[in-house]
């Protein structure tokens, strides 16, 4: 599971999925297994998290004003997110580590405002724990058929990522646009 938050190809639906499974009910174990999964998950998914939070911490602030220009990100922009992670910031955390390909960045931008170390392995620990209990209950139930969920995932995970891609995409056209916008000056302004 830390693996699968670094490396975000490695969906964790599969993982947990997989672990409810073989780890659980192949080997006869019964349901009172699945809370171990999910708190065993949830550990390595925190652990995983570190990595991003880290790289936001290092990265962070002095790398997104030095050359956040190139990918839009203002100044003001940055302010505005770090007065978000201020108010909802341990929410988005704990949340978005329940939605897939989110929950690989999440802790990117928490990292990057410097949320509280211990808030941010809390939230991110509960969150996961919740996750990764839900997908190995789930991979105990579907048996043999466990693929069966990522497949569902899988196309989740892609109107996800497209989701963010068209966002994106708005979000360049309309600083390209006000950057192109020409600005009246003088007395007829």
């Amino acid at each position: 599971m830390a693996l699968e938050t670094i490396i975000f190809l490695i969906p964790s639906e599969a993982v947990m999925t997989f672990a409810g499974w073989l780890l659980i009910k192949d080997k006869g174990h019964g349901l009172e297994w699945i809370p171990i999964a999910g708190i065993l998950g949830g550990l390595g998914s925190t652990i995983g998290a570190l990595f991003f939070y880290y790289v936001g911490v290092w990265g962070g602030r002095p790398l997104i004003e030095r050359y956040g220009k190139w990918v839009f990100i203002s100044a003001d922009e940055m302010d505005k997110a770090e007065r978000f992670f201020a108010r909802w910031g341990t929410w988005a955390v704990f949340f978005g580590r329940m939605v897939p390909l989110v929950r690989s960045f999440i802790s990117i931008p928490a990292g990057v405002v410097r949320m509280n170390l211990v808030q941010f392995l809390v939230y991110t620990f509960a969150g996961s724990v919740i996750w990764a209990t839900l997908l190995a209950y789930a991979g105990y139930k579907l048996g043999e058929n466990w693929e069966d969920l990522n497949a569902f995932f899988g196309p989740l995970d892609i109107i996800i990522a497209g989701i963010f891609v068209v966002g994106f995409l708005i979000y360049v056209y309309i600083q390209v646009k006000q950057a192109w916008e020409v600005k009246p000056s003088g007395p007829e302004a």
